[in-house]
């Protein structure tokens, strides 16, 4: 149905003057009743190609002064809309953003219609829909209810799985706008989808503020669907035990977490991760191999004594450094982990007439303690002994942290014995770290998990996270992580991101394509931060951002501050659910990463009420303002009723007074 006639073409929008019968903003075509002279609504007008531009009603004038000057078109009416171009729907109902060919003054204006809609908005378009087993199936597993047009009254948003899932995706959005709501009505939506096959949806969500769990604590009206919901340090209350092994932990990790150095810190940790799996193999290796290690230790000792004898200090100042370490040596050996050991005994034998040679007379010490350390020596097998430096510790591993603090003590001995007087100093920082991985109950959930026999990131990959090669045992993981501190969050993230990406890019050939597997990052600014001040060195998500398509894993961003979020992940996300951002620092970092943010987006986002949305990006054919279906049941970030809390107890209000 024609409304109007165009009566000013720029290059950003037209002007339309109505039909002075146009007097309503409602008209009903075949029953259906079409709202459009409202901010928002939709209307088309023709170019010479005989191709639709599809345009949004951006103003409403009124434009009495005009007179009838129009009055040969039929446009003697004084109400006016302005309108902006969208995209274009072609001849042959394809539908593209912006416009090619411009329409020419006088063209006519008409309604949009629900068909119009559906040429350009329909989710299965250009779908291939199979014979078998059921194509009604299959469309419905094709898209997803994602809620209401904001403009177009009462019109179903259905937004394609695909290209919704095949690629990053940002939720955006202030506190209390609705992004934990949309996130959870969405995976709601693909979880109580019936399957044929089972369902092989793999999600993982980081829940920062322990709110998703009410969301899906409740059954999920479809098959084969296995919800598990993980707490670091706390289980109960339909929480189960969360462990993250330390000893998964690749070198670049441990030395972010403990804040060293990459060219000098890095090393002297990696020298402390090696003896700690040495100092284990005494304890652990079968009676026949511990000799081999204690063997190594005592070459180890005479090593330290002879770069100490060595020095051009004086025999009173080279004495006292040698005893004093041989007593931190002997205090090593001593330690509960050790004393059962009978091989350790022969050892301490040897360090105790060691340290009785470390005296001075006249201050000389006249080669005693040198000529005990040249005896020694001949026990010594040197092969053998270097054979066991040669053995190092693979990553994941397992070695026992409960030696981390005296392979610390042994490394920070043989540095000094070098000359390094400083090196305690130095590495104090690292060292504070590492008793608050030992003693801190953060980190309880990294030192728990002796009982758990996990060999290896397969192992944990497997019982864990339920990843297996050819099957998914859980399809939702939420691992609430409300409780735990910002640097272990981001630690715990990074680590679990590194695995996962590191297992999908082993995966060769059509593999890589198959059983996608998808991370939640609730409040991600926490984490995946705009500068490069990460605990992390170098971000694991950003990397994702960057590569993770290429092997089926995926990012959904959550974030209330868009600007302290990362550059690399935010222009990498190809789909935006933005909901209101009043911030303008927020606003204008989002139109500066993303290329193809229009100003006019601005006014919409901002007033948005809570539950609104825009979605722009891979997942629609054109920007959309949404109203999000609530999701049921809710996730917990409802926001406290003051009045209720302060003035009324249960449903009875307290007398004033």
């Amino acid at each position: 149905m024609k409304i109007g006639k165009i009566i000013s073409v720029e290059f950003d929008k037209f002007k339309v003057k109505l039909f002075h019968t146009t007097k309503n903003s409602t008209v009903s075509i075949n029953g259906v009743v079409y709202y459009f002279g409202n901010i928002g609504s939709y209307l088309k007008v023709q170019n010479a190609t005989s191709d639709y531009i599809i345009c949004e009603v951006v103003a409403v004038l009124d434009n009495s002064v005009e007179g009838k000057i129009y009055s040969s078109y039929n446009l003697d009416s004084a109400r006016e809309l302005v309108i902006k171009p969208v995209g274009t729907l072609k001849s042959n109902n394809e539908f593209e953003m912006g416009v090619g060919i411009f329409p020419s003054i006088y063209s006519d204006v008409w309604i949009v219609t629900n068909d119009d809609l559906e040429k350009i908005l329909n989710p299965l378009k250009g779908l291939v829909i199979p014979d078998e087993p059921d194509p009604n199936q299959w469309k419905v597993h094709s898209k997803i209810t994602i809620g209401y047009s904001k403009s177009m009254i009462n019109y179903k948003i259905d937004l394609n799985i695909n290209k919704l899932f095949n690629i990053h995706t940002a939720v955006l959005g202030n506190s209390g706008s609705g992004k934990s709501n949309t996130i959870a009505h969405i995976f709601q939506e693909v979880f109580r989808k019936r399957n044929f096959y089972g369902i092989g949806a793999k999600v993982i969500l980081f829940d920062v503020n322990g709110e998703y769990k009410s969301a899906f604590d409740t059954k999920i009206d479809a098959e084969n669907v296995k919800v598990k919901f993980y707490k670091p340090n706390a289980f109960g209350e339909g929480y189960e035990k969360f462990v993250l092994p330390y000893y998964l932990m690749n070198l670049d990790e441990w030395t972010a977490f403990l804040m060293a150095s990459d060219r000098t810190q890095k090393p002297f940790w990696d020298k402390v991760l090696q003896e700690c799996y040495k100092f284990y193999k005494i304890k652990t290796a079968p009676s026949i191999e511990k000799g081999k290690f204690i063997n190594y230790f005592r070459f180890k000792l005479n090593n330290i004594i002879n770069n100490i004898l060595n020095r051009v200090d004086s025999d009173t100042a080279n004495i006292t450094s040698a005893g004093s370490a041989l007593r931190k040596v002997k205090d090593i050996l001593s330690a509960e982990s050790f004393k059962s050991i009978p091989e350790t005994k022969e050892f301490l034998k040897d360090i105790e007439s060691l340290m009785n040679k470390c005296t001075i007379q006249w201050g000389k010490n006249d080669d005693k303690l040198l000529g005990e350390i040249n005896a020694i020596e001949e026990k010594i097998d040197i092969e053998a002994a270097l054979q066991i430096y040669d053995e190092k510790l693979k990553h994941g591993e397992f070695y026992d942290f409960e030696f981390l603090r005296i392979a610390s003590d042994l490394v920070l001995l043989e540095e000094e014995a070098k000359g390094n007087t400083r090196i305690r100093e130095f590495t104090s920082t690292m060292m504070a770290r590492l008793d608050y991985f030992l003693f801190n109950p953060d980190c309880k959930f990294m030192r728990d998990c002796l009982l758990y026999k996990i060999e290896s990131e397969t192992d944990y990959l497997k019982q864990e996270l339920g990843i297996e090669k050819d099957n998914y045992l859980k399809q939702l993981i939420i691992i609430d992580s409300s409780e735990i501190s910002s640097d272990i969050l981001e630690l715990m993230t990074g680590v679990i991101g590194r695995i996962i990406f590191d297992y999908r890019k082993k995966l060769g050939g059509k593999q890589r394509i198959k059983q996608p597997i998808h991370l939640v990052l609730d409040e991600a600014h926490r984490y995946i931060k705009k500068n490069t001040e990460y605990i992390l060195k170098e971000n694991i998500f950003e990397k994702i951002a960057r590569e993770g398509r290429k092997y089926s894993y995926y990012l959904m961003v959550s974030s209330q501050r868009p600007s302290e979020l990362s550059e690399t992940v935010l222009s990498q996300c190809g789909n935006f659910i933005v909901h209101r951002i009043q911030n303008e620092v927020d606003m204008k970092y989002i139109y500066s990463v993303l290329p193809y943010f229009s100003p006019d987006y601005i006014n919409k986002i901002k007033q948005s009420v809570p539950g609104e949305a825009l979605i722009f990006g891979n997942c629609v054919p054109m920007p959309l303002h949404v109203k999000v279906l609530k999701a049921n049941p809710d996730p917990n970030s409802e926001n406290c009723k003051i009045d209720e809390e302060w003035y009324k107890k249960g449903k009875e209000e307290i007398p004033l007074g």
